[in-house]
């Protein structure tokens, strides 16, 4: 009779191999330390072990049936703990397109698979016409990009649309018209970056979104890009280079922080306000951008800057990346509450932050709280705005 611990961990080779071709091959360097488990997020608010799904996907024992596929939120924390390159993040994305080759999705998981067709056919996960991406500059002094313009404002899916975040575009357009300068936008030529499906495993379609917008890039002539979103700034950034292009890309807290120093963006006004600035994750620790935000927050006048329990390199996430945020999250198992109550806590009466994600995230929990204790939400250019 064998030994029912050899049965165990006999390898399946060719579940095995299918994950390494999508992708996941790094799983073989990891020795179960377990670090990654400890700085999870998930295990704030319920049990969750990465490191178990490693384990299993290097054995090809992955259950692609299980809810725990689908939970990571691709906020980077464990990477940046992690001391043998397991490069976590990628082995969940390749277990996700495995399973999204099989057509399997657990239930808290279909929204994202809903999703793929308003991105198929309107460029959005909004189910959005294509037609409406622009209508939110209507009545403001924004223009359609052309060839010689300082840069183009990529202005992503969730400012185009969404009502809440719309005023954070109409913000942005305002503040550039203000500091002199030229900008367009693509309206509905523009298709979503792209970042979010393809964390869900949905690789072709982010390869044919990224190709259509690449082309439309090109024939505009366009140099440099402006992105209010750190998921379009990732992905344009880090991401888009795989198809041999190179443009260069600016989050919008980087060139506000430009054009204050430069004097271009002068401050008439002030917002004597106790203000706390979350990073969001593919803003600071996928791309290290963590001063721009504050400095630009810290210039204007009155504002008190506080920092939160848990900042920079060591922030709480949302709960909303890795294409989470179409997924179902029970209310007692998102970050987004954790992160309110650690605003409060740090006496702000602002929590700001540069994300679309983020703010849904928090704007949504805020409003199903109904607590007057926890601080209202942000975006920086909002605050911006109202100081100039």
């Amino acid at each position: 009779m064998a030994d029912p611990v050899e049965e165990i961990v006999a390898p399946f080779p060719e579940t095995v191999e299918e994950i390494r071709e999508a992708g996941g091959e790094a799983f073989k360097f990891c020795y179960q330390c377990g670090k990654c488990d400890v700085v999870c997020p998930w295990n704030r608010v319920r049990r969750f072990s990465i490191r178990r799904i490693i384990a299993e996907a290097s054995y090809g024992l992955t259950e692609i049936e299980n809810d725990d596929v689908w939970r990571c939120t691709t906020c980077g924390t464990c990477p940046q703990q992690c001391p043998r390159g397991v490069k976590q993040v990628e082995l969940g994305v390749a277990i996700r397109r495995v399973a999204s080759k099989y057509d399997v999705f657990t239930a808290s998981a279909r929204p994202a698979r809903a999703v793929r067709a308003s991105l198929t056919i309107d460029g959005n996960p909004l189910n959005e016409p294509r037609a409406r991406r622009a209508d939110w500059a209507a009545g403001l002094d924004v223009k359609p990009f052309t060839e010689g313009m300082d840069l183009l404002y990529f202005v992503g899916c969730y400012f185009a649309y969404d009502p809440r975040l719309k005023k954070v575009a109409a913000a942005t357009a305002d503040i550039l018209n203000r500091a002199g300068v030229s900008f367009g936008i693509l309206g509905e030529k523009e298709n979503c970056c792209g970042e979010s499906i393809r964390k869900t495993g949905a690789e072709q379609l982010f390869r044919s979104l990224a190709r259509e917008n690449i082309k439309t890039f090109v024939d505009h002539g366009v140099r440099k890009i402006l992105v209010s979103s750190p998921h379009c700034y990732h992905t344009l950034k880090n991401e888009y280079p795989e198809f041999m292009v190179n443009f260069e890309v600016v989050h919008i807290s980087q060139l506000l922080l430009d054009l204050v120093r430069q004097g271009r963006l002068r401050f008439s006004g002030e917002v004597r306000k106790r203000v706390t600035y979350h990073d969001p994750c593919y803003l600071g620790r996928h791309n290290g951008v963590y001063d721009a935000p504050r400095e630009v927050l810290a210039a204007i006048p009155g504002l008190e800057l506080v920092e939160m329990a848990s900042a920079r390199q060591d922030s709480l996430c949302c709960g909303g990346g890795g294409g989470r945020i179409w997924m179902d999250t029970p209310r007692t198992e998102r970050f987004s509450e954790l992160r309110l109550d650690q605003a409060r806590d740090a006496g702000a009466e602002i929590l700001a932050t540069a994300c679309p994600y983020c703010i849904t995230m928090f704007e949504d929990t805020r409003a199903g709280r109904e607590d007057e204790s926890l601080p209202p939400i942000n975006d920086i250019t909002e605050l911006v705005k109202e100081a100039l």
